[in-house]
Order: C-alpha cells, then sequence, then structure tokens
C-alpha cells in the first residue's frame, strides 16, 4: 500500500536531448498500394534457446533444437538471432509487442496509468481501414488479457468461450495450441482483409503436459519443456498448411516471437543476466520479401513499429522501439532495454549498461553475457553516452505514462 513504482525519474536533461537520443516520435515514407494483412504469433516461453534455426551447432556443445516446422520456414524468412524480451511475464510481453511499452519492476498493464488512451498498433490500424482481431484460448479474462485489449481497442477478442468445446481444454491453461490455431484460422477465413490479428498460445507452458493422443510423438528431450514445444511447433506446422491454401495467405505477413522464457538446458549460453531474456523473431512473407539472418540487438518493442514500416503508414506515432527492416541512413540505432529484477540492463553498441535507476552501477563488453568484467573503473566515452542514452530513455518513458502522454 502507499507505494508507486511508477514515478517521475529526477535527470535534468533538455528535451531536445532527450527527444535526439530516444526519437519517440517516428515517421515512416514507405509506400504500401496493396496493405497486408499482419498475423502476430505470441508464443508462450518459446526461449530462442529451443529453435534450432536461431543456434549455432558449432558454438553450443551438442546442441538439439525442438522446432523442425519453424526451422524450416526460418530459412524463407528474416530472422532476429539477438533478440530479446522486454519483461519477464506474459502481460508484459503483449503490452511491449503490441503498443510497445515495456514493463520494468511492474507491469504497466496493472499500474493506474494503464487506462489511458495510447498509441498502438492496434489503434492505428483500426484507423487505417484493418480489422483487428486478439486470440488466446484461456478462459476469457485469464492473465489480464481481456482487459488490456479492450484498451488497445481490437475490434474482437476470441478466447475459450469463442472457442465453444472444452473437451478441448487442457485442464489448466486453455485450449490446446492445435486445435486453437485450426480455430483461429477458420475465423480469419471469413475476415475481410486487410486484418491484424495477434494469437496468444498457451500450451508451451508449465506443467509441461501434451494431449494423450500427442504422449510420445514428440522428442522428450532434456527438459519437460521440449516436448511441449515440439507439439506448438507440430500445430504451427499445421496452421500453416491450412493457411496456405486460402485466398488471404499470399498477401499476409507472419511475425513469430515469445512472450518470455522458460526452462534452461544450455546454461552456458543462455543462463546469464542478458540472455535469461533471448527469444525469437520471425518475420515471414509468402512473397519472399523479408529473407535472411541478421544479428544486430532487437527486441519486442520494436514489432510495433516495424509492422507499421511494412504496411506503409506514413504519418507521425509514438514508438520507444525502432523498425526491422529499415534501411534508411538515419535509422535509429539498435538497443535493448529490460529490467533483471534489481536493476535495469540497457544494451546499446559495444556497451551494456547496468543502471540501478540513478546512476551506471556498471559498464561491461556486448559480449560478456554473464556480466563478468566489471568496466566502469575505466570509463570511456561510449560508456557515458550509452548511461546518458539510458537516462534518455527512461526521462521519457515515465513522462508519457505518468503525463498520459501515450
Amino acid at each position: 500500500f502507499n507505494k508507486k513504482t511508477f514515478k517521475k525519474v529526477a535527470f535534468d536533461l533538455p528535451k531536445s536531448v532527450v527527444d535526439s537520443l530516444v526519437q519517440p516520435i517516428k515517421t515512416y515514407k514507405k509506400t504500401i498500394p496493396n496493405k497486408p494483412n499482419i498475423v502476430v504469433f505470441i508464443t508462450e516461453s518459446y526461449s530462442r534457446e529451443y529453435m534450432g534455426a536461431f543456434n549455432d551447432p558449432k558454438k553450443i556443445e551438442d546442441y538439439v533444437g525442438y522446432t523442425p516446422f519453424l526451422d524450416s520456414l526460418a530459412t524463407k524468412s528474416l530472422i532476429f538471432n539477438n533478440a530479446f524480451a522486454n519483461g519477464r511475464k506474459s502481460i508484459h510481453g503483449m503490452s511491449s509487442v503490441l503498443a510497445g511499452i515495456p514493463s520494468f519492476k511492474d507491469a504497466f498493464t496493472s499500474s493506474p496509468y494503464a487506462n489511458q488512451d495510447m498509441e498502438s498498433v492496434v489503434s492505428i490500424l483500426n484507423d487505417e481501414g484493418y480489422d483487428t482481431s486478439f486470440f488466446h484460448g484461456a478462459p476469457n479474462g485469464s492473465m489480464g488479457f481481456l482487459g488490456f485489449s479492450n484498451i488497445l481497442g481490437f475490434d474482437n477478442y476470441y478466447g475459450k468461450t469463442e472457442f465453444n468445446n472444452d473437451l478441448l481444454f487442457d485442464g489448466v491453461w486453455g485450449i490446446w495450441d492445435a486445435p486453437f490455431f485450426q480455430f483461429t484460422k477458420e475465423v480469419l477465413d471469413a475476415k475481410t482483409t486487410p486484418f491484424f490479428s495477434t494469437i496468444f498460445t498457451v500450451t508451451s507452458h508449465e506443467p509441461y503436459i501434451v494431449p494423450k493422443e500427442f504422449e510420445g510423438v514428440f522428442p522428450k528431450g532434456t527438459l519437460p519443456m521440449h516436448q511441449c514445444v515440439g507439439y506448438t511447433d507440430f500445430a504451427f506446422k499445421q496452421f500453416f498448411e491450412a493457411a496456405i491454401k486460402e485466398p488471404w495467405f499470399e498477401n499476409t505477413i507472419f511475425i513469430i516471437t515469445a512472450d518470455h522464457t522458460n526452462q534452461i538446458y544450455y546454461k552456458e549460453q543462455y543462463l546469464n543476466p542478458i540472455n535469461r531474456y533471448a527469444v525469437p523473431i520471425l518475420i515471414y512473407s509468402p512473397n519472399e520479401e523479408y529473407i535472411g539472418i541478421r544479428s544486430e540487438l532487437a527486441q519486442q518493442i520494436d514489432i510495433y513499429p516495424t509492422i507499421l514500416d511494412m504496411v506503409g503508414y506514413a504519418k507521425p506515432f509514438r514508438s520507444w522501439g525502432r523498425s526491422l527492416v529499415n534501411n534508411s541512413a538515419d535509422r535509429m540505432p539498435p538497443y535493448v532495454m529490460n529490467f533483471n529484477g534489481q536493476n535495469y540492463q540497457y544494451t546499446k553498441g559495444n556497451i551494456i549498461c547496468i543502471f540501478d535507476g540513478v546512476k551506471a552501477v556498471g559498464f561491461y563488453d556486448v559480449h560478456d553475457l554473464k556480466l563478468e568484467k566489471n568496466l566502469i573503473a575505466n570509463r570511456t566515452k561510449e560508456m557515458d553516452a550509452v548511461e546518458l542514452s539510458c537516462k534518455a530513455f527512461l526521462k521519457d518513458y515515465f513522462d508519457r505514462i505518468i503525463d498520459r502522454n501515450l
């Protein structure tokens, strides 16, 4: 009681400095005559570790992945193998991906400031004439998704109630992914294009079970999570095999990411303060417009501006992220921001800055993912610049949220 974690920071930074470093208002100039449909999968607990396409077996001894279908899709996609979640919980992922609003110590969505008018990919695509919908197979209202989807302004919400067949309920979280994906595809078949849809999956989660008819079908692997990863990969395969037959498929861009990470087996690579947030970002376009492997820094809040760039939205909009498909000379430099439970982790250029909310308490080389060698005793101009960027971000973040200027 009587505690507020959302409060303004005391940094004395001119607005011109904040705007130059954070670039909170973006404008892209791409012209797209035939607006594509957009489908975003936020995949429950789907750590980057589990996906073969995102890992180099030469760098990880005895590496095994559990996503054969998504790995095959990745060969025809644009993938970011150095991407990170902005938060630790499912609802953090929803606000980061769809509104470009990360959560740090506490979830933005459960703060008093969540119930305000805010610009998001949903509000903008609503204005652009898109049919917008959110799918989540859990009981309607769980996880806070229905409430936040209403704030964002989705035209339709499809949950366990709309699926209307409790025989396919997993008994814990929601409808199994495979049948819910097919339900999603059938709903999309009836949509007027262009449409924007988000599917938040449920099965790849504790208690790490799959439908009885699939027990023993997918590799058990080395962690209880692994067979669930294989089952959800199978659900993706079924979805795409069905969707490719529909007329809307060819002009649809699919984005696949995760809300956060989960169980870790390859501890040397993934059980560290930085890669604990390592998630995949995959962009698939059937017309092969986006293909390749990019190793630059990327994060969940980049997905919202990326979508607006891909659909040819040319008006100014608020975003703390950057388009991952914009190659203009003045594009925003890549960075990643999240919170490890005690401190902010801000990575930019060659530096990881650990920031306690007031000042930097550590600087590390960008490859020092375990944060073993603190370089703060020998500060450089680059370190100073990264700390300033971190302060500018936090100032703009809390000012806009608290002043209800989203």
